[in-house]
């Protein structure tokens, strides 16, 4: 018999080697996602600290904190529902309905409680009401919420009639936003309190977990166990509690309301988020980055009144961080694939 002749064997594929160009693209990528924000906002922070000598000053830099404090607690719910897949675009409507709710009960004598409450549960409701549409009612949740916030802004403008609610003589409805503390107005210490609680539990918990994994793979999420619409629709009613809350600080602040006062709200919160490294593909973002995404717009427009420089290019330049903040998540995404 005749040995049968050995078949040649295929040469083992050699181990894919980074090349020296992809090595530093994933180094800038893990880079940019520790902590990217941190490099333009401190870079600003230097740029007007050396530009103008009254930005220092701590009645700045804590006028900076109050007047954004309403915008930084409705950015820091917007975070959980970008992460957890969704996004809400009725947050400035949400906030002026409670406004002029909160804003109505203190006008009309009610309790001060009352109408913290009453603002507060405006908002709740209404954000309830977007999970259940977004998550029973399969409605993709840019056309549901787009959809709610004329229903709600049509609704805020039926409680005033058009006309601006006003309660100069409750000066004890203002305590509860403008009264001090160790130099901070209590609504910046409620945001700071805001931000770093729902931090904690995005970072730390069980449902923060959740809320990534829903994001990231909702499929994967759903077969590991996970309840996907319930985690949605938390979201989303935080989402709502957290524009209440701050549509019920910022009256108390100013002690007045009107139903078109969150119209930029929901631009401003989405570009503070955004910028912040939140994905609008969901599944990554942190609250911090969204706290310093929403302070470097805010020192924008610090530094262009402080540099006395023509505020029309403001919105220009809001609008030029926001496509490059989109643009450099798709970028980041497509490297590390």
């Amino acid at each position: 018999m005749s040995a049968t002749p050995a078949q040649p064997t295929t040469p083992p594929t050699p181990p894919a080697v980074a090349t020296g160009g992809s090595r530093a693209s994933d180094a800038l990528v893990s880079v940019i996602r520790r902590g990217g924000i941190l490099i333009p906002f401190l870079a600003l922070f230097a740029v007007l600290a050396l530009g103008s000598p009254s930005f220092l000053r701590f009645e700045n830099l804590s006028n900076i904190l109050d007047q954004q404090a309403a915008t930084v607690i409705v950015a820091v719910a917007g975070t959980l529902v970008l992460i957890a897949g969704g996004i809400d675009l009725s947050v400035g409507a949400i906030y002026a309905l409670a406004a002029v709710t909160s804003g109505s009960v203190a006008a009309n004598g009610g309790p001060v409680w009352l109408a913290v409450m009453a603002g507060c549960a405006a908002g709740l409701a209404v954000g309830v009401i977007n999970g259940i549409v977004v998550t029973r009612f399969r409605i993709n949740a840019l056309i549901a919420t787009l959809g709610a916030s004329f229903v709600v802004g049509g609704v805020a403008a039926l409680v005033t009639q058009g006309n601006l609610v006003v309660a100069f003589t409750r000066t004890d409805f203002q305590a509860i936003a403008a009264s001090k503390v160790v130099g901070l107005t209590t609504a910046a210490w409620v945001m700071l309190a805001f931000a770093i609680v729902v931090g904690i539990v995005l970072a730390r918990s069980a449902y923060g977990r959740y809320v990534y994994a829903t994001g990231g793979n909702p499929e994967a999420a759903r077969l590991g166990g996970i309840s996907v619409d319930r985690i949605k629709l938390t979201t989303f009613a935080l989402s709502g509690l957290a524009a209440g809350i701050a549509g019920t600080l910022d009256t108390s602040r100013v002690l007045s309301a009107q139903a078109n006062s969150g119209t930029f709200l929901a631009f401003t919160v989405l570009a503070g988020v955004v910028v912040g490294g939140t994905s609008i593909q969901g599944g990554e973002g942190a609250v911090w980055k969204s706290v310093v995404g929403c302070l470097l717009i805010a020192l924008i427009g610090n530094g262009f009144n402080l540099l006395g420089l023509d505020p029309f290019y403001r919105q220009i330049t809001l609008g030029l961080i926001l496509i490059g903040a989109v643009g450099l998540d798709a970028w980041m995404r497509k490297t590390e694939r």
